[in-house]
């Protein structure tokens, strides 16, 4: 069968899902689709995930990270313009009990032939040396099957381990955590002097090895369709938080002006449903008062400011501004 090629025109996370939806859900079935594309700057989190337990949030915001949640499980990973990821769509009658490891092995091959000895790790990893440098994962509906990975090929390795940092015993939730595995870059394993885009074109031109290939350009028909999905899913608060599991948070920080401030946070469906105060802080009003304005308000910078802007934050923690205490809740 031969193997239909598509290139994404965009960096932007949230395009790049949508397309592969799009093509999933839209593009004809008779055919096997392959696509490289790469995001800027993004984290991505398992559909199963509770996306605040995944994440750094203050890093995430103050490196204008985009967090965007795919529709196949798994753990979150960390994308930049070092990173190269690749995607099969293809028609299967058992897609439920296909292996991984089929959509794996030709990256494997691939790899083998520019001199680069990889292999399979558990379920779903690609590792060198027995660090991780490909994750994957799937999402199959209608015997359907969607298998994307991952290739770390020169990422900022320090960026990843700070915006995938956040504290376990902080969180008590049901979903997927993600597991850290040591990883490592894919360019120092390849001749000296490898592009990315080298790197790129060699592997097109084995992944399909075999197989006819044939290049697919996306219409503007395509193009609009792609931005309905991007717009009606993968740029909305509500997909990207909001359904997460059902969590509850712990934050605490002794502020010098009024001492110490610990906060009991239950979030449902992304949202604050209850929130108890407590710690030796000094200040003049009933904080339950305070914790009540944000029953309902979303976990997310911009939703809390909004409120916490119209409170008097200092008269119930002496001496604390909004932004110190949104940075609180958000830690």
């Amino acid at each position: 069968m031969a193997i239909t090629y598509i290139e994404s025109p965009s960096t932007d996370p949230a395009f790049n899902l949508a397309l592969e939806e799009y093509v999933f859900k839209n593009l004809p079935r008779d055919k096997t689709y392959f696509m490289l594309w790469q995001n800027d700057n993004a984290i991505i989190v398992g559909r199963h995930q509770n996306t605040a337990e995944e994440v750094n949030a203050v890093y995430v915001s103050e490196h204008n990270i985009k967090v965007v949640r795919r529709l196949s499980g798994g753990g979150a990973v960390y994308h930049d313009l070092g990173n190269l990821n690749y995607t099969f769509i293809a028609d299967a009658k058992d897609a439920q009990v296909i292996d991984l490891q089929y959509f794996c092995l030709p990256l494997i091959r691939a790899l083998e032939k520019l001199g680069v000895h990889a292999g399979m790790q558990g379920r779903n990893d690609i590792v060198i040396d027995g660090k991780k440098f490909s994750g994957n994962s799937q999402y199959i509906k209608d015997d359907r099957i969607m298998h994307h990975g991952t290739i770390l090929f020169d990422s900022d390795l320090s960026v990843l381990s700070e915006a995938l940092k956040a504290d376990p015993e902080k969180f008590e939730s049901k979903g997927v955590k993600s597991v850290r595995n040591r990883v490592t870059n894919l360019r120092p394993y390849l001749p000296e002097g490898t592009t990315l885009k080298q790197f790129r074109e060699a592997l097109l031109a084995n992944m399909t090895e075999g197989e006819e290939l044939e290049t697919y350009t996306l219409s503007p028909a395509d193009l609009m369709g792609v931005q309905k999905i991007r717009q009606g899913r993968y740029e909305l608060w509500d997909w990207n938080y909001g359904v997460s599991p059902d969590y509850t948070v712990r934050r605490s920080k002794r502020f010098p002006s009024c001492g110490l401030v610990e906060l009991r946070i239950q979030v449902v469906e992304g949202r604050i449903a209850n929130l108890a105060v407590f710690g030796d802080f000094i200040g003049n009003g009933d904080a339950d008062e305070l914790a009540g304005e944000l029953k309902g308000c979303r976990m997310e910078r911009r939703a809390l400011t909004a409120v916490l802007e119209l409170i008097p934050v200092s008269w119930y923690f002496f001496d604390v501004s909004s932004e110190e205490l949104v940075d609180l809740i958000l830690l």
